[in-house]
């Protein structure tokens, strides 16, 4: 019998794990809000949630691993919410939560590693703080062999900074000091496969690349690459941004990714922006 893997919130990220274990013969269920033929063109199964939450349960039921992907709404984790009971009454070897390097805070372009304060600045970082408290309570409780994964910013095909470059829409927003680290969707389907293989219940990993950069470097190397004049800079202090889009320069820091080479053996597929970059720009020329 084929292994199987529920997750729940099949989005960007889940279905470049999808795409990896389908062909190595693991079945997948992923829930979906409103799109079913996302998930279903990564290889997986697709059940909608809300509405079919019991057939959603009946598949933990009979999973070996379940991966929560699904984000906070509204200040609770819907799938511990709605799906907490079935999961601890499972016989899943492995329980994987996706949470963010947001709960660290901002730490003014130092280091953090899994081991530093959980010190969130932002809503969503109290969020996810929040809900990671609550499936370690959930896994306490039940022996459940949980993994936390604190990802960094996320990109890979089709979120990729190519296309506003080429329509004059990037914005090269300077704020001194600024860093961010990020990470490959690819690598991430990597880490949590090798996970999936060798579980360690209570492992907390920081997914990111090896290389926290400004994020104005990124979009200057991507226009290099389309052959393009980066876009101007505009001061941080002074450019016109959504409340949104400038929370997201209330953090600067640099998140050690020592713990998935040393526990996990990876070896990043994409260890720095320029590599990601021009992996996804290859990839955009196939397609054409």
């Amino acid at each position: 019998m084929s292994p199987r893997l529920v997750v729940l919130g099949h989005g960007y990220s889940a279905g470049f794990l999808s795409r990896r274990l389908v062909p190595q013969g693991w079945t997948v269920t992923g829930t979906t809000r409103d799109d079913p033929a996302r998930v279903a063109a990564t290889g997986a199964i697709p059940l909608r949630w809300p509405g079919e939450e019991d057939t959603v349960r009946a598949e933990i039921a009979q999973a070996d691993a379940v991966l929560v992907s699904a984000g906070p709404d509204g200040g609770e984790c819907p799938a511990l919410r709605d799906f907490g009971a079935a999961i601890a009454a499972s016989r899943a070897r492995w329980l994987g939560y996706l949470s963010t390097t947001g709960v660290y805070g901002d730490r003014q372009g130092d280091w953090v590693d899994e081991g530093s304060e959980l010190a969130p600045s932002t809503r969503r970082g109290r969020d996810r703080v929040a809900a990671e408290t609550g499936w370690r309570a959930l896994a306490a409780d039940h022996g459940l062999p949980l993994h936390i994964f604190r990802l960094a910013g996320i990109y890979g095909p089709g979120r990729g900074p190519f296309e506003k470059v080429r329509n004059g829409t990037a914005r090269r927003i300077v704020k001194p000091g600024q860093v961010f680290s990020r990470i490959h969707a690819a690598d991430i389907a990597q880490v949590l496969a090798a996970s999936i293989a060798r579980p360690s219940p209570g492992a907390i990993y920081n997914l990111c690349d090896d290389d926290p950069a400004p994020p104005e470097d990124v979009l200057e190397h991507a226009a290099k690459l389309l052959g393009l004049p980066p876009p101007p800079a505009e001061d941080f202090a002074t450019a016109a941004m959504t409340p949104m889009a400038r929370s997201f320069y209330a953090e600067s820091k640099r998140v050690s990714n020592a713990r998935i080479k040393h526990e996990l053996g990876i070896r990043l597929i994409h260890p720095d922006y320029r590599s990601g970059l021009a992996a996804i720009l290859a990839e955009e020329s196939v397609r054409a």
